[in-house]
C-alpha cells in the first residue's frame, strides 16, 4: 500500500498538470472505494493484497494533486491553506483510530471499511458537483527528464529537497520509535509513552494552521529554519529529561517545531516551481523525501540495537540542524 502510494506521488502531480485536478482527485476517491470494498470483502489473502494495492493507488493520486489544487485556489494564502489541509489529515487520523476501535469492539474488522466507503463516495460526489473543472482523459507524457533537471539542476530546488529529506527522515524516525524509546530507553510506563505519542499528533492539529498563517505574513524560509531548530533543541530535552513531565513538554515543543515545517515550506516550494508544472515538481519532491524518510526507522532501530536509543535520537539532532543550515543557504539566494 505505502510503496504504491510513494511511487504515485510524481505521476499524480504530473498528470494533474496536464489533465485536470478534478480528474485525478475523483479518480483517486473512486479507487479508494474499490480498494476498501475489496479489502473488506476479500475471501482470500491474494485478493486482500490486491485491495491494499488499489487503496494505495487511490491514496497515491490524492495528496500531491490536492496540494496543487489548493495552490491554484489560494495563491496569496498558500501557507494558511496548506496548514488547514495538513491539519485536517491529522484530525482524520484521530477520528479513524477511534472509529476503528469502536467498530472492532462491536463487530468484525471487515465492518470497519464500510464507513470509509460511504465517506469516500460522499466526498467524490460532493467534489464532482462543486468543482468547476472539467474531466480530461488523455495520455500525457511523464516528462521525467525535464522534472529531474528542475529539481536537481537548479540550486535552490536541490537544496530545498535536501531540507525536506532531513524533515522526512526525522519525522518517520521519531514517530516510528518514540513510544518504544520512552518505554525501553526511559523506562516510562506504556501509558506515559503512548500519551506522549498522542501529543505528538495532537499538537500538529493546532500548530499547522498557525504556522501556515504566519508563513503568509513573514519570510517562510526563516520560519522553516526556526521550526527545524526548535525540533532539534527539543530533542535534547527528550534525551536528557528524566521525568515524564519534562519529556512530555519536550515532545510538545518538538511537535511544534517539526510539524510547523510542512505547511510553511510546501508553500515556499510552490512559489519556486513554475506554475505550469508545480504539481509534477511537488510530486517528484514528495516521492524522493518520503522514500528517503522511510530509512529513518531503520536507522533508529539499527543504532538503538548496536548502541542506544539516546545515540540514535541524538543523530536526529544533526539531521535537523543540517536541514536548517541548508535552508539558510537557500534564503541568501532567494528574495
Amino acid at each position: 500500500l505505502w510503496g504504491i502510494y510513494a511511487i504515485l506521488q510524481y505521476p499524480s502531480g504530473r498528470f494533474s498538470d496536464r489533465l485536470s485536478r478534478k480528474t485525478l482527485l475523483v479518480a483517486g476517491l473512486i479507487l479508494l472505494v474499490g480498494g476498501f470494498l475489496t479489502v473488506g470483502l476479500a475471501p482470500t489473502y491474494p485478493l486482500f493484497i490486491l485491495g491494499a494495492m488499489i487503496v494505495g493507488a487511490g491514496a497515491g493520486l490524492y495528496p500531491t494533486t490536492a496540494r496543487a489544487f489548493l495552490s491554484d485556489l489560494y495563491v496569496e494564502r498558500r501557507g494558511t491553506a496548506f496548514g488547514l489541509h495538513t491539519a485536517s489529515g491529522d484530525v482524520g487520523g484521530i477520528f479513524a483510530a477511534g472509529l476503528a476501535t469502536l467498530v472492532v469492539a462491536i463487530a468484525t474488522w471487515r465492518t470497519a471499511f464500510l464507513p470509509l466507503v460511504v465517506i469516500a463516495v460522499l466526498v467524490a460526489a460532493g467534489f464532482h458537483r462543486w468543482s468547476r473543472e472539467s474531466y480530461v482523459v488523455a495520455r500525457p507524457e511523464l516528462g521525467i527528464r525535464s522534472t529531474v533537471r528542475r529539481l536537481f539542476g537548479q540550486r535552490p530546488n536541490r537544496w530545498i529537497l535536501v531540507a525536506f529529506m532531513a524533515f522526512g527522515f526525522s519525522w518517520q524516525a521519531s514517530t516510528g520509535f518514540l513510544p518504544t524509546y520512552l518505554q525501553v530507553g526511559k523506562e516510562f510506563t506504556p501509558f506515559v509513552a503512548n500519551s506522549a505519542f498522542a501529543v505528538l499528533f495532537g499538537v500538529g492539529v493546532v500548530i499547522k494552521p498557525i504556522a501556515g498563517w504566519l508563513g503568509d505574513r513573514f519570510r517562510r524560509e526563516y520560519l522553516g529554519i526556526a521550526g527545524l531548530g526548535l525540533a532539534a533543541i527539543s530533542l535534547v530535552g527528550i534525551i536528557l529529561g528524566d521525568s515524564p513531565l519534562v519529556v512530555t513538554l519536550s515532545v510538545v515543543t518538538f511537535s511544534m517545531g517539526l510539524l510547523s515545517y510542512p505547511p510553511v515550506m510546501l508553500a515556499f516550494v510552490m512559489d519556486l516551481f513554475p506554475d505550469s508544472s508545480y504539481g509534477g515538481d511537488l510530486g517528484a519532491l514528495r516521492s524522493v523525501y518520503i522514500g528517503f524518510g522511510a530509512l529513518g526507522p531503520t536507522y533508529v532501530g539499527f543504532v538503538a540495537e548496536k548502541i542506544s536509543f539516546d545515540v540514535a535520537f541524538a543523530g536526529l539532532i544533526v539531521v535537523l540542524a543540517t536541514g536548517g543550515l541548508v535552508i539558510g543557504s537557500v534564503a541568501k539566494t532567494v528574495t
